[in-house]
């Protein structure tokens, strides 16, 4: 049976692999305090199904790179908010304000 682990997709800019961040909280043996571990792996996501911030399934299997080692199982819950590029509106090139070319006066003398 393979491992199966459920995590938070934190990238997903290359092509059919997602970054998945997998959470966890533990209880320290001797202190009993509870801490928090993150691990992030690498995920073969075949369709480009899973997007930024989705909560999804993936499965344990053989190694389809040098750091994919799991693949997408399924998209457990899509995220609230879809992530868009923000549109950035760059202004028209001003004219730099320059000063107005000096004006040499010549002065004609009447005779």
């Amino acid at each position: 049976m393979a491992k199966t682990l459920t995590g938070i997709v934190t990238s997903d800019k290359v092509d059919k692999t997602i970054v998945v961040k997998i959470s966890s909280r533990l209880t320290h043996p001797i202190y009993k305090k509870q801490y928090s571990v993150s691990k992030k792996v690498m995920a073969h996501d075949e369709s480009n199904e899973a997007k930024l911030g989705d909560r999804v399934i993936i499965a344990e299997t053989k190694p389809l790179s040098a750091r994919k080692r799991f693949t997408l199982h399924k998209v457990a819950e899509r995220a609230a908010i879809q992530h868009q590029e923000p549109e950035i509106e760059l202004p028209e090139k001003e004219k730099p304000a320059t000063k107005p070319a000096k004006t040499v006066k010549t002065e004609e003398k009447a005779e």
